[in-house]
C-alpha cells in the first residue's frame, strides 16, 4: 500500500512548504484534544447526495475495469468511490488488484490484449513509461474541464508528458510526517522535536523509558527511500534534490554521503528501532504502524514515520487519531523542514467512453469527498470542502498540501525509472535495505546505489 508519485517535468520550489511546515507543526500538535474533530465538518445532506458537481454520461451495460496497487482498507475505501460511479452511470466497475512494479503488471495485460480501462499509477516514472509504450489515451475534454476548475498548475503538469495531459492526480500524500503514540510520549516525558538533533534526543528519551523509539517498515523498501529523501531534501536542499532525482549528480556525491551518515545515526542504534535492524527488515509497512498504536503506553515503538495515509492503518487499531495518535512534521536536518509529496495518477488505457467518464469523475470534488470522509486520504483537488475530512489532523494535512500550491517536491524514487526506484528486492529499495542491515557501510551503499542508478538511467 503506497502512496507514491512524482514529477520529472515540474520545477517546483520548497518556499511555500517551509512556512507551512511551521504552521503545520502548530496545527498538528495543537489538535491533540480531539474534541474539535467534527465541529466544522458542515454535514452534507444524508448519504452525501448534495447536488453533483459533475454530470456523467449514461453507461448502462458497459463494463469498466480499474487497476491499482491498493490493498486492504485503502482498496475498500476506493471501492466506495467506484460504487458511486456505478450508481450514477449504470456501468459495472471491477477493481483489479495490481502488483508492483505496476508497469510490468500492465505490460503483461497489454501484451495479452486485455488492459484495464483505467489504472492508478503510483509513480510518475510509471506514467512516463506507459506514455512511451503508447499504452495511454490523452485525457478527454470533460476530464480536462474538471482539472482546469479544480487543480493547480503543478498537479496538472505532473499528469502531463511533453505537454499532453494523460493523467488525473486523484490521490496525494504529504510524506513528511512523524506519527507518535501520545501515551508513550507522556509516560517517557518525551518532547515533540523540530530538528534532527532534537529528534535523536526524543528517541533517546523513549528508548531509556523502555519503549523503542521508532518502528521502521523495512520489509517494504519504499519506506526507506522516503526516510532518505526527507533527510536529503532538508540537508542538501531542493536544487541538489532535483539533480539527484534526474541522476545529474552521482549517488557517490558527498551530499549523499552526508544524508546516509545522518540516517545512520538512527538506523545504527539497535535500541532505537522496534526489533532492532533485523526486526525492522522483517516488518512490513502496515505492521510498522499498527504495532506503534497497540499495547497501551508500552507499544512496540513510540513513533512511526510515513505519510498521511498512516491514518488508514491506525484505524485498524483501537487508537484514535487526534487523541492517542498525534503527528508532527518531519524534523529539520538543514535550514528548512522538508516536505516530500507523493500521489497516484489515474490514466485511461482504452479509448472507451467508460474510461473517460471515470477520469472525469476522479477529477471532480464528488469522488474526492467520498474518500476524504473515510480518512487516510488527501486530495490534491483544491475545490474539496475541508469539512469532508473526518478530523482536524486530516483537515490540516489537506489544507497544507493545497496551500503549498506548486511549491512542493515530489518523491524522488518515484521520479526514477521503476527498475531503480520502484521494484521490490532491486535497485534503491534493496540497496537501502542492505544499508539498514549495516548502517556503517555508507561508502559501499553509495557505490551500489550509483551502479544501479547508472544502469537504470542509462548514463
Amino acid at each position: 500500500m503506497h502512496t507514491h508519485g512524482s514529477g520529472r517535468t515540474t520545477r517546483t520550489r520548497l518556499r511555500g512548504w517551509t512556512a507551512l511546515a511551521a504552521v503545520g507543526a502548530l496545527a498538528l500538535t495543537a489538535c491533540g484534544g480531539g474534541g474539535d474533530g467534527k465541529k466544522d465538518a458542515s454535514p452534507s445532506p444524508q448519504g452525501g447526495e448534495s447536488r453533483p458537481s459533475v454530470q456523467l454520461p449514461s453507461l448502462a451495460g458497459e463494463k469498466v475495469e480499474v487497476a491499482a496497487v491498493w490493498t486492504g482498507p485503502e482498496q475498500e475505501n476506493f471501492t466506495k468511490v467506484l460504487k458511486e460511479f456505478e450508481k450514477r452511470t449504470g456501468a459495472t466497475v471491477t477493481f483489479v488488484p495490481a502488483q508492483d512494479p505496476i508497469v510490468t503488471f500492465l505490460g503483461t495485460k497489454v501484451a495479452g490484449g486485455a488492459p484495464p480501462d483505467v489504472a492508478l499509477l503510483p509513480q510518475v516514472g510509471a506514467l512516463v513509461s506507459a506514455v512511451a509504450n503508447k499504452w495511454v489515451q490523452p485525457v478527454g475534454p470533460e476530464a480536462r474541464k474538471q482539472l482546469d476548475q479544480n487543480y493547480s498548475a503543478g498537479w496538472k503538469s505532473l499528469g502531463a508528458v511533453n505537454g499532453t495531459q494523460y493523467g488525473v492526480y486523484y490521490k496525494a500524500a504529504n510524506k513528511s510526517l512523524v506519527w507518535y503514540n501520545a501515551k508513550a510520549f507522556k509516560a517517557a516525558g518525551a518532547q515533540v522535536p523540530e530538528t534532527w538533533a532534537a529528534f535523536l534526543e526524543t528517541a533517546d528519551t523513549l528508548s531509556a523509558s523502555g519503549v523503542p523509539a521508532v518502528s521502521v517498515g523495512g520489509a517494504d523498501g519504499w519506506t526507506l527511500t522516503d526516510w532518505f529523501e526527507n533527510i536529503y531534501l532538508s540537508q542538501a536542499g531542493p536544487q541538489k534534490y532535483d539533480q539527484l532525482a534526474k541522476h545529474e549528480i552521482k549517488w557517490t556525491d558527498d551530499s549523499v554521503k552526508q544524508a546516509l551518515t545522518t540516517l545512520g545515526q538512527l538506523f545504527g542504534r539497535k535500541d532505537f528501532l522496534a526489533g532492532g535492524q533485523t526486526g525492522a527488515l522483517a516488518t512490513e509497512f502496515p505492521k510498522s504502524v499498527t504495532q506503534t498504536f497497540t499495547g497501551g503506553d508500552r507499544p512496540a515503538a513510540g513513533m512511526v514515520f510515513e505519510g498521511d495515509f498512516v491514518a488508514v492503518n491506525i484505524a485498524q487499531t483501537e487508537a484514535k487519531v487526534g487523541e492517542d495518535a498525534l503527528v508532527f512534521p518531519f524534523p529539520k536536518v538543514g535550514a528548512k523542514a522538508p516536505v516530500v509529496s507523493g500521489g497516484d495518477v489515474a490514466v485511461a488505457l482504452k479509448p472507451t467512453k467508460g474510461a473517460q467518464a471515470l477520469l472525469t469523475f476522479l477529477a471532480s470534488t464528488d469522488a474526492a469527498e467520498i474518500q476524504a470522509k473515510l480518512g487516510g486520504f488527501v486530495s490534491p483537488n483544491r475545490a474539496v470542502n475541508p469539512g469532508a475530512y473526518p478530523n482536524a489532523i486530516q483537515r490540516d494535512i489537506a489544507k497544507n498540501l493545497i496551500a503549498a500550491g506548486d511549491d512542493f517536491r515530489f518523491d524522488m524514487s518515484d521520479q526514477a525509472p521503476a527498475s531503480f526506484g520502484g521494484t521490490p528486492g532491486a535497485g534503491e529499495w534493496k540497496d537501502l535495505q542492505d544499508f539498514l542491515a549495516n548502517p556503517a557501510d555508507v561508502a559501499g551503499t553509495q557505490a551500489r546505489l550509483e551502479a544501479d542508478a547508472a544502469k537504470a538511467f542509462g548514463n
